[in-house]
């Protein structure tokens, strides 16, 4: 019951890192610029939004890596 708990937190992190991670702008703009991200650096939100969309894409891939781990415990 737990494992099936923990598999299913595990999808919905991993599905919802990959958007997080599509969202950041990278060299070429991203994503992230079809949702108002891309202003450029003179817009005074998109500093923040991106600090912002990092953290919670860090937060999102500790407790991905925090599932993995309990995963690769239980499954031994």
């Amino acid at each position: 019951m737990l494992t099936a708990a923990v598999v299913v937190v595990h999808v919905i992190v991993g599905l919802l890192l990959i958007i997080l991670v599509l969202l950041h702008s990278g060299r070429g703009g991203g994503l992230s610029d079809m949702f108002g991200g891309g202003m450029g650096a003179s817009a005074a939100g998109s500093s923040v939004m991106e600090r912002n969309l990092d953290r919670i894409t860090v937060a999102f891939a500790v407790i991905f890596a925090f599932t993995t781990t309990i995963l690769a415990l239980r499954l031994q």
